[in-house]
Parts: structure tokens; C-alpha cells; sequence
């Protein structure tokens, strides 16, 4: 008994194969003499087109991820080198203002050095001192630089302190603001003498035993009268800043601000009132 298949097969492979190949054939070779099939690609290709969007989407995912870390990094990495140098850029404008500031100080103190008629010394402040109860800085010349206990300290907007304690080396200079120093100072607007002794404390100084009825105000300035044979005459001292009268005492509260710069001082003139400078020694003579 035969076997019919249920479902008829149609042409073998042989044939289908040999069909197929004759048809590409056929259309190659008329796609190449007459160029007929064009319009055909184009609608395949359009067809194609999202298939092969589909088939590209990992590889192009893939290729933008890797872009996007890589950016990152190098982002990363810019801005980390931007910040170090902005970090640069602001340290050396600092340091350049910094160093601005010391020229014109200096520049200051050698026109104060070059007005003076006593012999002057310009010294470096190495440190503070120790103690810190007192008010007291360390200069950076000593008994070898002919630098004397007794001798006054300034900067170019006035008196700072005296000399008090000398090293070969080295000298410590005791601030007028500690509590132990008393300038004799005259007011500047009326001739008025006094005497201000340091506050100890918050850069200040004191107008003692003065009466509630003496004339003095706020804003007068104060520079030493030179009686004590210490400081020299005429040296910026203070301003009078606050004034307290109080009828239940006979004396007023005078407070003063410091005309110089009490924590601002890098150098500093040494002069001593009993030597004149060698070279207005020299111009007297002439």
C-alpha cells in the first residue's frame, strides 16, 4: 500500500534554486543595462531602514555611553586642573597685593627715616613676644647693629614703643600700649600736656589724671612732647577717640587710638634722641 503525503511539496530544492538564480541573474543583468530597479532599492531600503536602526541600537548605545564616561572624565579632570590653577592665579594675586602693601610701607618709612634729625636704624619683627601679658615684639638687630635699651621704635604713622631689653643680635621692644609704658604727650590743638600710659589691652591708651574740666576732644591728635628726653618731639602718638566725664569724679576717662599700625608693623626705625644722623651732621657743618 503507497503512502501519499499529506501535503504536495511542489518543485525540489534542485529546481527552486536553479529558478531563484536564473531571477537575480536576470535582474542584475537588467538592473545594470537599464537601471530599472532603483526606485525598488530605495523603497526595500526604506522598509529596512528601522531593522536596521534595531540591529545598530546596541553597538550605537554602547558607543555613546563609552563618550559620555570618557566626557565625564575628561570634564573631571578639567575642572580639577581649572580649580588648582584659579587656586594658583588667587595666591599670587594675594601674595602680589601682599607684597604692594610691604613696598609702600616701606616706601613710607624711608621718607620718615629721610625727615628725621636723629639717627635711625631699620629693623625687621622677627616674632611677639612670650609673655602674654604684656605688650611686647622681638626685632631682628641687636648691641652689634649699635641698638640701645631706651631708644624709641616707629613706623611711618608714629611712635610704636621703646626699646627695652637688647641681645647682640636681637632687641625686644616694649609697645606703648602695654600697661606699664607712659609717653609725656602734647596735644597738637592747644599745646596741652599730658601723659597717656598703655591700656594693656584692645590696642589702646589712657589720658590719666586729667580734669573733667580740661580742654580736650574727641579727634585731637597727640604727639609726644619730648620733655622726658626719650621720645622725640613731634612723633605721632594717638587720637583722643572717647571722652568720659562724669561729675562724681574729678578726673575724665580719656581712651586714645594708637596712631600707629600696632599689628601691622614687618619693619621698623630704631632712633635715638641723643644721636643726629651722621649726614645731617655733615650738612650742619657745611
Amino acid at each position: 500500500m503507497d503512502h501519499q503525503p499529506f501535503f504536495k511539496r511542489g518543485p525540489s530544492p534542485v529546481a527552486r534554486l536553479a529558478f531563484f538564480g536564473l531571477l537575480s541573474i536576470a535582474l542584475m543583468a537588467t538592473d545594470a543595462h537599464f537601471n530599472q530597479l532603483a526606485l525598488l532599492r530605495q523603497g526595500v531600503g526604506l522598509v529596512l531602514h528601522p531593522l536596521q536602526q534595531i540591529a545598530n541600537s546596541p553597538l550605537t548605545l554602547s558607543r555613546r555611553a563609552s563618550e559620555f564616561f570618557v566626557t565625564q572624565s575628561q570634564l573631571a579632570e578639567e575642572n580639577a586642573r581649572l580649580r588648582q590653577q584659579q587656586l594658583g592665579h588667587a595666591m599670587q594675586l594675594q601674595l602680589n597685593q601682599s607684597l604692594q602693601a610691604e613696598n609702600a610701607h616701606l616706601r613710607r618709612l624711608l621718607s620718615t627715616r629721610e625727615g628725621l634729625t636723629h639717627r635711625a636704624t631699620t629693623v625687621e619683627v622677627m616674632s611677639a613676644g612670650r609673655d602674654p601679658f604684656s605688650r611686647r615684639i622681638i626685632a631682628d638687630k641687636g648691641s652689634t647693629n649699635g641698638i640701645q635699651p631706651g631708644q624709641a621704635a616707629i613706623d611711618d604713622k608714629g611712635l610704636v614703643g621703646q626699646v627695652t631689653r637688647v641681645q647682640l643680635l636681637s632687641s625686644e621692644i616694649t609697645l606703648i600700649t602695654d600697661k606699664g609704658q607712659a609717653v609725656p604727650v602734647e596735644v597738637v590743638r592747644n599745646g596741652l600736656r599730658a601723659i597717656a600710659f598703655g591700656h594693656g589691652r584692645n590696642n589702646a591708651l589712657e589720658l590719666a589724671f586729667m580734669p573733667v574740666n580740661m580742654d580736650i576732644q574727641n579727634g585731637d591728635q597727640l604727639i609726644t612732647s619730648g620733655i622726658d628726653g626719650t621720645y622725640p618731639r613731634g612723633v605721632p602718638v594717638a587720637v583722643v577717640s572717647q571722652i568720659e566725664r562724669n561729675g562724681g569724679t574729678p578726673f575724665a576717662r580719656i581712651t586714645c587710638t594708637p596712631s600707629a599700625g600696632m599689628d601691622r608693623y614687618r619693619s621698623l626705625l630704631i632712633i635715638s634722641v641723643g644721636e643726629s644722623a651722621p649726614e645731617k651732621q655733615a650738612k650742619r657743618a657745611k
